[in-house]
């Protein structure tokens, strides 16, 4: 079965290395999309630091002539028609996403350049607090406290990002998002909100998971949830089984209208039994023999995340 993957550091990764997309050493890369059985690959390009404005346009140009390189095999994704073309034919598709717009600085009207460079779908932050929004991710002593939520909402600055995203058709990521941020993000939004690699915090509670209060709330606006393939997030066990869990947890919490995969390939250590895309099939096969069935698959692989780029159209 085709699927979309809607997370992985693989664009930031290739264009760091100067490394061809689709041949470079990478847990995802065209060949190994196109031998998985990929409908379309989610590309975030990922920016931190100084530099991170000059990084960004830096990789949207190198993500674009990889595309115009590879276009026999790969084609760009930014509307539902255009996913619908590789479901159905032989590209693999390819979406443009960024995550942590903080080098924007504030600049409301950059994220209209955001959806002129092609982005389709955004975060507002990563680990780092920036001028639109907090982490969900609260440090203490420069260590990470994995078991702290934070509670502190958007700035007014990230208020008017959330509108200007959807004025111009991007879709609002809130993986890596404070509680309060999501929480806000979802009261303003008008359409879907995405968590584009999250998993469930009552299987492993970490604060990169969601509570099953924010599975509810993104599945009521309409969104989908990507599950995470790292392991920090999966938590103890057997992988497959793990994932699994997280799947059938967001379901019971928020409908299998809600779920989604959100690998995070390339931005995470490679995890035994899906060391990269091409153990996709291995997987979809194993959802199976536990018992998931076809139709809730196709909605699992590609139909939730179809509806939800159909409202950005």
């Amino acid at each position: 079965m085709k699927y979309v993957d809607l997370h992985c550091d693989t664009l930031t990764e290739s264009a760091k290395l100067n490394s061809d997309l689709k041949t470079c050493e990478l847990q995802t890369n065209f060949e190994k999309l196109k031998k998985s059985d990929c409908a379309a690959q989610c590309f975030a390009v990922f920016t931190q630091g100084d530099g991170a404005a000059r990084f960004f346009k830096e990789s949207c140009d190198w993500y674009g002539n990889m595309l115009e390189k590879h276009k026999d095999s790969v084609v760009s994704v930014r509307n539902s028609c255009d996913l619908v073309k590789c479901l159905n034919g032989t590209k693999t598709g390819a979406v443009l996403t960024a995550e942590d717009i903080g080098f924007l600085n504030g600049d409301i009207a950059g994220i209209k350049k955001l959806g002129d460079a092609g982005v389709k779908m955004a975060s507002l932050v990563w680990n780092n607090k920036n001028l639109f929004a907090s982490p969900n991710l609260i440090f203490e002593n420069g260590l990470p406290k994995f078991e702290l939520r934070c509670s502190e909402g958007l700035t007014p600055l990230g208020e008017q990002a959330v509108e200007a995203m959807e004025e111009n058709k991007i879709i609002l990521d809130v993986s890596h998002l404070s509680d309060g941020g999501t929480l806000r993000a979802l009261e303003i939004s008008k359409k879907p909100v995405v968590a584009s690699h999250s998993n469930a915090a009552e299987v492993c509670n970490v604060s990169r998971n969601l509570t099953d209060a924010l599975i509810k709330k993104i599945a009521e606006s309409g969104g989908v949830i990507g599950v995470n393939f790292c392991k920090d997030f999966l938590g103890e066990g057997d992988n497959f089984d793990l994932i699994y869990k997280h799947i059938i947890h967001i379901i019971n919490a928020g409908g299998e209208d809600a779920v989604a995969f959100g690998s995070d390939f390339d931005g995470i250590p490679a995890l035994t039994g899906m060391e990269d895309c091409t153990k996709m099939p291995y997987l979809l096969d194993y959802l199976a023999k536990r018992g998931i069935k076809n139709s809730t698959a196709e909605k699992l692989c590609f139909k939730n995340f179809m509806r939800v780029l159909r409202e950005f159209d």
